[in-house]
């Protein structure tokens, strides 16, 4: 068993690794050239300083007086040493920008993809204060996930159970009809789809809403006043055994990489491995990714210790300027397969995983299958496990990073690319159990299968999960996308056609990986 090592790592990637590192040289007057000081130089000069307490720390804010143009500088030095296509950023003067939030979006590359795409679709920020509250799986909301990708058009993709809205009787498949007055389906104004927005994803605790829903089930229209709150999800809401002539199979539903969902994942297959499971349906459908070394744990409990013996789970490759090592730790570019608890969580550190040994696994997949989920299904390719995929294409994200607070504000940036066993991480545009003009890599045997909002998850009525047990049966697909009387199947033109700017994705923390290293 190989014992963890928590680094200082722990903190440093969640509250920003920014006090070290990053260049050398001057400065040349009025932001161009090609030398650029280290990042630290510039680190904590704020226009406007925090002060009191870090109450994630216990210490002071590091914070100092200083200015917006400082703030810049040090987003352009942290730029250009740990982003991964620095070469393709326009250099652009510190001081010409007003804001650092104007500067930040000119800090990444516009190259696109065979698509249409953008390469980098991943680049945000996030106030560092409610990012540190995110890592224990608390956000403002009412426990809903909603299907809001095309336009005029919004359902209800999960209420979480025990959340205000469950409670008020909001279920998966639901419609609404209207958002404070707003109607759904005709709104034509921006004002209008802005109040959409503010009662889709409020903004703090305690926000007010009034919705109008169609019942699923042809039922009376409902009205319901939902109140904000800071809901606490859970990351592995159902689990599910399911009797067939084959043996038994487990039914995972897995939301979220974050640090509750170790504990979660680990009960979960240890009930898999006691009930001697023939096989694992795993639905990472609404898992846009979170903490990698999750994923990593889940990989080797899905795979067990001779599967991954000397292999590696992932290889991160940072930028041509940080070849040999992590440019922020140090540390070796291999992840391993984690077989024990890291410690961060709810687990007393170090202690052993339980496994199940499978040398293949289904996996329930769509738009918001995300990074580290993604890391899941190629990490287990690249060791030999077969990954059968069904649903729709998965976002397409090989790529994370460290989080990096400065003044307040927590920047995302594109550091590393995320390779397997077998060196292949080609993804950008998604895996995929139907396209064929993306990398072989990246096409999955399997069935695309729309996402069946008539019925419950975890449901043995509901489509994907009907079309994962008929695949595993007969190798055969539904002659037609279940679920198509409400929602197509995710395909690249909807992502970026019209519906792309209706849609607003909430909370682009949920979409990323996040790489502490707990290691032996």
């Amino acid at each position: 068993m190989r014992k963890l090592l928590i680094l200082s790592l722990q903190v440093a990637a969640l509250l920003g690794f920014c006090a070290c590192g990053g260049g050398g040289g001057n400065e040349i007057a009025g932001g161009g050239g090609t030398e650029y000081p280290a990042y630290s130089t510039y680190a904590a000069q704020c226009a406007v300083p925090r002060r009191g307490i870090d109450p994630s720390t216990g210490t002071a804010y590091p914070d100092r007086v200083g200015s917006t143009t400082a703030e810049n500088r040090w987003l352009r030095s942290w730029t250009h040493d740990l982003y991964l296509w620095y070469s393709e950023v326009t250099d652009v003067n510190p001081a010409s920008v007003s804001t650092t939030a104007a500067y930040f979006d000119l800090m990444k590359t516009k190259a696109k993809l065979p698509s249409g795409q953008d390469k980098d679709r991943f680049h945000f920020t996030y106030d560092t204060a409610q990012w540190e509250a995110l890592q224990n799986g608390e956000s403002v909301g009412y426990g809903l996930l909603w299907k809001d990708d095309v336009a005029n058009q919004i359902f209800v993709q999960f209420a979480e159970a025990g959340s205000p809205a469950a409670q008020a009787g909001v279920k998966r498949g639901d419609e609404v009809l209207s958002v404070d007055g707003v109607d759904v389906h005709t709104v034509a104004t921006t004002s209008g789809v802005d109040t959409l927005f503010e009662g889709l994803y409020p903004a703090a605790a305690n926000e007010m809403h009034t919705f109008v829903f169609a019942d699923r089930n042809g039922g009376s229209n409902y009205t319901r006043t939902l109140t904000a709150t800071n809901f606490i999800s859970n990351p592995v809401p159902v689990t599910t055994l399911l009797n067939t002539p084959g043996g038994k199979v487990g039914y995972l539903l897995f939301n979220s990489h974050d640090l509750p969902a170790e504990s979660e994942l680990r009960d979960a297959i240890n009930s898999f491995k006691n009930a001697n499971v023939a096989d694992l349906v795993l639905d990472l459908r609404y898992n846009g990714g979170g903490e990698l070394f999750i994923a990593s744990q889940l990989a080797y409990m899905i795979a067990g210790p001779t599967a991954t013996n000397g292999k590696i789970f992932e290889r991160t490759q940072f930028n041509d300027q940080h070849p040999n090592a992590d440019p922020v730790t140090g540390d070796p570019l291999t992840f391993p397969f984690l077989d024990v608890t890291s410690g961060l969580g709810s687990l007393p550190s170090n202690q052993a995983l339980p496994w199940l040994g499978f040398t293949r696994v289904y996996v329930l997949t769509g738009g918001g299958t995300c990074s580290a989920s993604e890391s899941i299904i190629n990490s287990l390719r690249g060791i030999g496990i077969s990954v059968y995929q069904i649903g729709g294409d998965t976002c397409g994200k090989p790529y994370g990073f460290y989080p990096a607070d400065n003044c307040g504000t927590t920047y995302f940036s594109i550091q590393f690319q995320g390779v397997n066993n077998l060196g292949f991480g080609d993804y950008p545009e998604g895996f995929s159990p139907k396209r064929t003009d993306i990398a072989a890599g990246a096409q999955l045997p399997g069935c695309a299968v729309a996402d069946d909002l008539d019925h419950e998850l975890g449901s043995s009525s509901e489509g994907q999960l009907v079309a994962a047990l008929n695949y595993r049966a007969t190798g055969a697909c539904p002659a037609a996308p279940a679920g198509l009387a409400k929602v197509q199947v995710e395909s690249a033109e909807m992502r970026e056609g019209a519906a792309a700017a209706w849609h607003r994705p909430p909370q682009p923390w949920r979409d990323n990986r996040f790489l502490r290293r707990p290691r032996g």
